[in-house]
């Protein structure tokens, strides 16, 4: 079974979590496992915390570390994104139908494995997505892109995310079968 990827891009604070989330609580509530990726553009950002014994393993050298709790396991790989092939970041996300992915806008642009969800505040960002990213699944945000005479689905998932849940969960029940 190969799971659904779902890119969902728009400019920052565009409203990708929270429409990742909204589409993940449906998702979950029909039945489906659902993975997310978040990609983090800061520099220097780390997950670990300065001081703990993780951090200090990888200070000290380790190039993977994983930290176990009662409730979870994490596991911090030290190298560069330029290293590490984006599809194994996909391949992690193992066991579940629905990947979405935030961000990764110019990793998930032109490829065609990968549908696009597109975040719009205006008439420009719209035409603009239409030419970067293939294939759109659907639009959403603040701006309607129904005026755009496009074959794509404009989904307020502010006010309506069973829409698009229904549009994912006919696609990745394809994919089961």
């Amino acid at each position: 079974m190969k799971a659904t990827v779902i890119a969902v891009v728009g400019d920052k604070k565009s409203g990708k979590t929270v429409t990742i989330e909204s589409l993940t609580r449906g998702l979950v509530k029909r039945g489906f496992r659902v993975a997310a990726v978040k990609h983090i553009p800061e520099p220097k950002f780390t997950i670990d915390t300065e001081g703990k014994d993780t951090w200090r393993y990888a200070q000290a050298g380790a190039r993977t570390i994983i930290g176990v709790s009662s409730d979870e396991v994490a596991t911090i790989e030290k190298m560069t994104m330029k290293s590490y092939p984006f599809g194994s970041i996909v391949k992690k996300c193992r066991n579940v139908d629905v990947i979405f992915l935030e961000g990764f806008r110019r990793q998930v642009s032109k490829k065609r494995n990968i549908l696009k969800i597109v975040i719009t505040k205006s008439a420009e960002e719209a035409s603009e997505a239409l030419k970067v990213f293939k294939p759109i699944l659907a639009f959403t945000g603040p701006y309607s892109t129904k005026r755009l005479n496009s074959d794509i689905p404009y989904v307020d998932t502010s006010r309506n995310a069973d829409e698009i849940i229904d549009i994912i969960e006919k696609i990745a029940r394809k994919k089961k079968t």
